[in-house]
């Protein structure tokens, strides 16, 4: 025998005494709670040499950052200025010694005034660098005016259109290659 169901006033009654489940609510952005605590340590901490090894080959120069680079900065005492602890290969101690002053003059204009009052360098291997930017191929000069009508009208035929375009630029990009 089947049981009738309730009526609305039952069913409200039935409701008030079983408990639900709550509704499910994904977690909030890890990135929302995260980034005042990463903004008050590095008010504290600096921003260390993770900064530095992204710009290291603007400020010391494309020779001496193939091979040099940041390891740490090492808070000075008091509130003073601290030291960045350079990894150096070999030789190029000496020239980082010598110029020492423009070095932490560029670290003042990215870091701030005072963060870096010296260098202390430590010979040992250095970590290739990245490669520098890709520069954009140069234009190939455009062809001769004979080979360009050659081609044009090689494709008189072909209906206006983005086929014939494409065509054109692999044509222009074949001759222009066996020049």
């Amino acid at each position: 025998m089947r049981r009738p169901l309730p009526t609305p006033e039952e069913a409200l009654a039935i409701l008030r005494r079983k408990r639900t489940r709550p509704q499910f609510r994904s977690p909030p952005p890890a990135g929302k709670n995260l980034a005042p605590l990463l903004k008050s340590l590095e008010e504290k901490y600096g921003k260390g040499p993770a900064a530095l090894q992204a710009r290291w080959r603007e400020i010391v120069g494309d020779t001496l950052a193939r091979r040099t680079e940041p390891v740490r900065i090492i808070k000075g005492r008091n509130g003073d200025g601290g030291a960045l602890e350079l990894r150096v290969d070999g030789p190029v101690a000496s020239l980082i010694q010598h110029q020492a002053p423009q070095i932490t003059a560029r670290l003042d204009m990215l870091l701030g005034k005072g963060v870096v009052t010296r260098l202390r360098i430590v010979q040992g291997p250095v970590k290739a660098p990245a490669a520098p930017v890709a520069q954009r191929p140069r234009r190939k000069p455009p062809l001769d005016a004979a080979l360009e009508k050659q081609l044009s009208d090689s494709l008189a035929e072909q209906p206006d259109g983005d086929l014939k375009q494409a065509l054109l630029k692999l044509g222009r990009g074949v001759l222009a290659s066996e020049r």
